[in-house]
């Protein structure tokens, strides 16, 4: 059985500042570094063999937390990377999202089909971390493995191994900051998704929900 565990980045100024983050290399935010000290208890116990990060730096903070104690070299990989925004990359949501017709119309009802002039299409993110995924995979059969990455791209690798389709990409929830889920592959490639979405690690007080596009522009703040 190999394991891995999916976890979006803490909370980073992009959030704060409700901004299409993308490739923007933000830092994390004081509150971000409060979801990682209950990211670090989370995983203090469990047993892991590699972890591998996006290169931004919130997803490498992240990655660490998950390292925590553990005898583990970060591996980083530009396959992991958020999507690239084009022209909205950071830009505030409501100007990204009104700057280009029809834009937040796909972003809310097609995100399959979101693809922002000079940016990366969401089809291409989707095949790209389909292949890092699978090469990571490669390097580590019946190893339990973190990788800390970004909303929209595990949100793709999400819709692969749970759908195996993009066209089904709506059906699968936004995550929230350091959300923790479970892949486990068989032999077989057989594929077990035991967690998704989950952070009960964290107190009331540290959640922000609003650190969601879709949240922020629908105003579901619950």
């Amino acid at each position: 059985m190999t394991k891995i565990y999916l976890v979006r980045h803490c909370e980073a100024m992009g959030n704060v500042k409700q901004i299409f983050q993308g490739t923007t290399d933000c830092d994390i935010s004081d509150l971000g570094g409060r979801q990682l000290e209950y990211l670090r208890r989370r995983f203090a116990d469990i047993e892991l063999d590699a972890v591998y990060s996006s290169p931004l730096l919130r997803a490498k903070k992240t990655a660490l937390a998950i390292i925590g104690k553990k005898s583990i070299e970060l591996k980083t990989d530009n396959g992991l990377i958020e999507l690239d925004g084009g022209v909205v990359e950071g830009m505030p949501f409501l100007e990204a999202f009104n700057s280009v017709p029809g834009l937040l119309d796909v972003w809310k009802n097609r995100p399959q089909d979101f693809a922002p002039p000079a940016g990366e299409s969401m089809r291409s993110a989707y095949a790209r971390i389909d292949r890092t995924a699978q090469k990571i995979i490669a390097e580590n059969r019946g190893k339990a493995i973190a990788v800390s990455s970004h909303g929209g791209i595990l949100r793709c690798l999400l819709c692969k191994f749970i759908k195996n389709d993009i066209e089904y990409l709506n059906d699968i929830p936004g995550l929230e900051n350091t959300a923790v889920s479970l892949i486990e592959l068989d032999d077989n490639g057989n594929v077990n998704v035991p967690v998704l979405n989950d952070i009960s690690h964290l107190p009331q007080g540290l959640l922000n929900r609003k650190s969601r596009v879709a949240a922020y522009l629908t105003g579901d703040d619950k």
